[in-house]
């Protein structure tokens, strides 16, 4: 049997994903419960919008707790003792300068169950997060794009989680 992938993380996302499950099984499964109840109670099943509605959601809530579940029992934290305290790696937050474009950017470094890049969270297995790792301030990073093109980064600044 293939050894489940690790899911490495912040402690601030495995508090994330714990609050979500516990929302999932205490609150959001007691609504659907009472949506389904009361779409019963309107008679026919067969033409009924609202019942197949909330088996969905019902299917969806079952779905996704499963899903962390899993992710979480996988799951590998990472803290800010772990690595070289000087180098970037997990859970640090990342000042660089786009070189090209002389623009200030800042990433927080998170593994891959976390990232959002609307939310400046990068996966440590991204293209950048990939170069970034190990990396010191002063230090500058070179990142081929999707398109094949170098992206220059130079760190600027390195923080830890509090």
């Amino acid at each position: 049997m293939a050894k489940a992938k690790k899911n490495i993380m912040t402690y601030e996302g495995l508090k994330a994903l714990e609050d979500e499950l516990q929302d999932l099984k205490v609150n959001k499964r007691k609504e659907v419960a009472k949506k389904i109840k009361e779409a019963r109670e309107q008679g026919d099943l067969s033409e009924n919008a609202e019942y197949d509605a909330a088996k969905d959601e019902q299917r969806d809530i079952e779905i996704r707790i499963e899903e962390i579940e899993n992710i979480l029992k996988n799951a590998e934290v990472v803290t800010e003792e772990d690595g070289d305290q000087d180098a970037i790696n997990i859970g640090c937050t990342v000042k660089l300068l786009d070189v090209e474009f002389d623009e200030k950017l800042e990433y927080r470094i998170v593994g891959s169950t976390e990232a959002d890049v609307l939310n400046n969270k990068i996966s440590n297995e991204s293209p950048v997060g990939v170069a970034l790792i190990g990396s010191k301030v002063g230090d500058t990073i070179k990142v081929e794009t999707p398109t094949g093109e170098m992206v220059s980064y130079k760190v600027l600044d390195i923080s830890k989680a509090k």
